[in-house]
């Protein structure tokens, strides 16, 4: 049993005179304390600008910065602090290697492969890829449980293939896909593979060392901390061969109005001023973490996991979308006769934060045959409580639609 829920200040909240049950954090998660507290103490004491001033704010501002860089290398189990670059998200993260790698190093007619699964962030950075070089994209189909098809993903694999980007965890299904399987295969065939672990970073421990991933994408925000921070891990080799997307201050080494210079890892892919205190935050929510620690927080969540999908299963008229075996704490479901948009604002007025829309994976709902899901997503602070509630809640909207 975890129970961590008075660490976080807005779980203290009621709506509708109903105690909160937030179960949209596969959405974003909420702020411990400690991660408020290390925001605000940075602009309170030591705000200035980082690597530029000799100065003691700087210096402190500095080394709090390049401290949380080292938080993220360990937690990941990263080779050295210069594969980690601090990004605005996952987003901007598959963005700079489809750009700075694929369009450096692709060509046209080379193949990159994603899967039937995957969030709008691993399909449109790659889809324009396509339009810019002509790369061609193929995609590994699923089964309706929600599972990637592998004997199908050999049989896309060839010589002509120089990526895999994979999602290791499902935003709309909860999956866990098998990704050191699929890292392996696409290594054979001597292509670089990009793991979307924004929905995995927070449920389970990650070591990008033992995956073999070339590269791996998170976002701060779905782990505890702020938003408009990221991180994009990359394999120290790769990273100093790729050119930078953006240029400005802190990426550079030289310039004259002949030729610039660039800066070394990590600096050469930061350009311009980050977002220190948001840094300075994610590295107070892996320590955070760190202390529950990853392995308790996956085994606690995965009960609470069978727990709500048992009870949400004694619901009449419920269908689960997304079945697999193996599965983080996503459950995403309709309920017969009741638009999902309508479910989630009834669920409200009963206290229930939930996400009902396509969550950005419309292939997906394209493949269900749905035009939206409801989606109860869940985090180290939800309880037996919050599924209740959940349930609850279901019992009134279908007493509202009889």
């Amino acid at each position: 049993m975890i129970n961590v829920r008075h660490d976080f200040p807005i779980l203290q909240q009621t709506f509708y005179g109903k105690p909160l049950a937030y179960l949209d954090n596969g959405a974003t998660t909420q702020k411990p304390q400690v991660v408020i507290d290390a925001e605000k103490n940075f602009y309170e004491i030591s705000n200035a600008n980082v690597h530029r001033g000799v100065y003691v704010l700087s210096e402190q501002a500095t080394a709090a910065y390049e401290g949380a860089r080292k938080t993220v290398q360990q937690f990941i189990n990263a080779h050295s602090e210069k594969e980690i670059i601090f990004t605005r998200g996952t987003t901007e993260s598959i963005n700079l290697v489809a750009q700075s790698f694929g369009r450096t190093f692709l060509k046209a007619g080379d193949e990159v492969i994603i899967s039937a699964m995957e969030h709008h962030s691993n399909i449109v950075p790659w889809q324009m890829l396509r339009e810019q070089i002509g790369i061609v994209l193929k995609v590994i189909p699923m089964n309706l449980s929600g599972e990637l098809l592998l004997d199908e993903y050999e049989k896309l694999l060839s010589p002509k293939t120089k990526v895999v980007s994979i999602v290791h965890v499902s935003n709309a299904l909860g999956t866990v896909n098998p990704i050191k399987k699929i890292i392996d295969r696409a290594h054979q065939q001597g292509a670089v593979v990009l793991i979307d672990a924004a929905q995995s970073i927070a449920h389970m421990p990650i070591d990008v060392q033992a995956l073999g991933c070339d590269f791996l994408a998170f976002s701060s925000h779905k782990l505890y901390g702020p938003t408009g921070v990221g991180v994009l891990y990359g394999k120290q080799a790769l990273l100093e061969k790729m050119p930078p997307c953006q240029g400005g201050g802190d990426m550079i080494k030289t310039v004259s109005f002949e030729k610039t210079t660039y800066a070394d890892l990590p600096m050469k892919f930061e350009a311009g001023t980050p977002n220190i205190a948001g840094v300075i935050g994610l590295g107070a929510a892996i320590k955070y973490l760190e202390q529950i620690g990853l392995a308790k927080i996956a085994e606690y969540e995965h009960q609470l996991l069978q727990y709500a999908t048992q009870s949400l299963q004694t619901v009449s008229g419920i269908r689960l979308i997304g079945t697999a075996v193996d599965k983080v704490g996503v459950i995403s479901f309709m309920l017969e006769g009741v638009h999902p948009h309508d479910i989630a604002s009834i669920l409200d007025q009963q206290g229930v934060a939930v996400r009902a829309g396509h969550h950005c994976a419309m292939p997906v709902m394209t493949f269900f045959k749905v035009p939206a899901t409801v989606r109860a997503s869940l985090a180290v602070y939800n309880n037996r409580e919050d599924i209740q509630q959940l349930v609850k809640g279901l019992i009134v909207v279908q007493e509202l639609f009889k």
